[in-house]
């Protein structure tokens, strides 16, 4: 078949299946509820991109055909599906206009560029390479590399979004030496950025949380200490907690399956050039300027720069925040012990983490560009020449992740959430409560790619649901945890989640072949978590019991089905 009629196939049953998808929308009930209206067609949008993405590899065009799918269903003119596409198209322009002109994602597009322009910084000073070499010495074997990266994520347990900007890039020249695939270096990076902050006491993410938790409540008449509450349930936070764990039984035992399995083997050969080539995302491999001075001051100022000046934005952040509403309790507190632990506490809660990010990456920024001028590294020009090169990386991202949020905001037009509640909140046993909302918030957020979406979505309805089953406080913050966990594990794992793809992007991985890699791993950490986990706890067991049999099972289990993946070198090296 030449490209013509190939191309001429296409566009038929592309104009069939548009024309199919209008007649079962016309079939569809009228309302305003466009759940109810459209049923089970809600969650086509999701499903398009998400089964399109590991087909074709392609991700911008899979997240495109999602979002057009969804603005089709919206637009639905009758049988006449020309004009249906028309206004679809118009759709997606008018999306993806809200969706950078929303603040939060606007913060985050520009503290990636500028995280970006940081990152050419630092490694055409030399600061990367010296950072690596350094590294280098302790992290001389795959166990040790795997470990230490493991360590630095939990490091950086703020924000989701800095660990997967700073962590892979530190890492990448260090697990490249190693022959440590670019694969298990995204899982590592990926599985310590929303699964530790989303249990950190201070983080970002800890203020939705709390709000969340204490709007709950009172939706059911209590009012409760909701920061007491938020500490009860991690321990019951079953799949961060594990997922964490494993990559240290990962690192220590070498046992790989799956791709990731396959992924390593070719790391090991020397094989993955080809990969890193293809790589969709990720900073380009950029030898130091010449002259430039070999030190690791030239990376560790610039990134602690960053990261001191992050958690000090937060605060800031939060505090003026503080002060400019009408809590007088948290103003109080504010004016009269505001370095305190309650007032550092409450001032991070309140933070918002994209202009803190933001303004932090500019901190670093001119602090990399300053140390390259005066170390004679650059000229001025050429200082700022190299940081606008390295945010020239990160503009696929950029397209990515405003493609990411245009389908989730057309998942909310159609109602893809409110339909999955509503389909899998039917009467089950009280010991299978927590375990049904775990599975709940893992659909949600697998399909909708926000772990802050679907949280927002089902704690109102889980912790009412939670006390009118069973009135006891253990019970609800079982199924708070429930929650808040599988939210974060269907977040962790979709394809177009934000996290997911900046976690690709710092580690320089294929974004599809991090997907394809880490949901195995995501996938069978949530099992254990269920099965001896999350059932056990509905059933009244104690955490301290369920946690120990849930890592004895994961070990055994990674032995049994996987195979350990030897390194040649490892003890020359050592």
């Amino acid at each position: 078949m030449n490209r013509s009629a190939k191309w001429g196939l296409i566009v038929a049953v592309t104009l069939i299946l548009l024309f199919a998808l209008s007649w079962l929308i016309d079939q569809c009930p009228a309302g305003d509820d466009n759940a109810v209206r459209f049923g089970i067609l809600t969650i086509l949008p999701p499903l398009v991109a998400i089964a399109l993405a590991f087909i074709t590899k392609e991700t911008i065009l899979s997240l495109f055909l999602g979002v057009f799918v969804g603005e089709y269903m919206v637009c639905a003119d009758g049988l006449n599906i020309f004009s249906t596409i028309v206004q679809a198209f118009l759709g997606i322009a008018g999306q993806v206009i809200s969706s950078m002109a929303d603040p939060w994602n606007a913060g985050i597009v520009l503290q990636c560029l500028l995280i970006g322009g940081v990152i050419q910084l630092v490694t055409k000073m030399g600061g990367a390479k010296a950072l690596a070499d350094a590294l280098s010495k302790y992290a001389n074997t795959p166990r040790k590399a795997q470990l230490i990266t493991w360590l630095i994520g939990l490091c950086v347990f703020f924000d989701d979004y800095a660990n997967s900007l700073i962590v892979g890039p530190i890492m990448r020249p260090v697990m490249d030496k190693l022959h440590v695939s670019r694969e298990k270096l995204a899982f590592i990076v990926d599985a310590t950025a929303a699964p530790i902050a989303g249990i950190a006491i201070i983080s970002t993410w800890i203020g939705l949380e709390l709000g969340l938790i204490k709007d709950g409540f009172a939706s059911i008449g209590m009012n409760v200490g909701s920061f007491g509450i938020f500490l009860q349930t991690i321990p019951f936070r079953f799949y961060n907690i594990l997922i964490l764990i494993f990559i240290v039984i990962s690192a220590f035992t070498l046992y790989e399956f799956g791709p990731m399995k396959e992924a390593e083997k070719r790391a090991r050969k020397g094989l993955e050039d080809s990969e890193k080539e293809k790589a969709v995302i990720g900073f380009d491999d950029v030898a130091p300027a010449e002259g430039a001075k070999i030190t690791v001051w030239n990376a560790i100022i610039p990134i602690g720069t960053l990261i001191i000046g992050a958690l000090i934005a937060f605060y800031w952040s939060g505090y003026t925040t503080i002060l400019d509403g009408s809590d007088q309790a948290l103003i109080t507190l504010m004016k009269t012990s505001p370095l305190s632990f309650n007032g550092i506490f409450e001032a991070l809660s309140q933070s918002d983490a994209s202009v803190a990010l933001f303004q932090a990456a500019l901190l670093a920024s001119l602090v990399g560009i300053t140390m390259g001028v005066a170390e004679g590294i650059f000229t001025i020009g050429e200082a700022f020449n190299t940081w606008v090169d390295g945010m020239k990386t990160i503009v696929i991202t950029g397209v990515i992740l405003l493609l990411a949020w245009s389908l989730g905001g057309v998942i909310g037009e159609v109602g893809t959430a409110d339909y999955l509640v509503g389909v899998l909140k039917e009467a089950i046993p009280m010991f299978l409560l927590p375990t049904l909302i775990f599975i709940l918030g893992a659909l949600i957020s697998f399909a909708t790619g926000t772990s802050y979406g679907t949280m927002s979505i089902l704690m109102p309805l889980a912790i009412p649901l939670a006390w009118a089953i069973s009135p006891d406080m253990g019970f609800a913050v079982v199924c708070i945890s429930g929650v808040l966990t599988g939210a974060i594990f269907g977040d962790h794992c979709s394809p177009i989640s934000d996290t997911t793809i900046l976690s690709s992007m710092g580690s320089g991985c294929d974004h599809i072949a991090h997907v394809n890699t880490q949901i195995y791993y995501a996938l069978f950490v949530a099992v254990i978590a269920i099965l001896f986990g999350y059932i056990p706890a509905g059933l009244g067991i104690p955490w301290y019991i369920d946690i120990p049999i849930a890592v004895v099972v994961m070990y055994v289990a990674l032995r049994l089905i996987g195979e350990k993946v030897e390194f040649e070198v490892e003890e020359e090296t050592a």
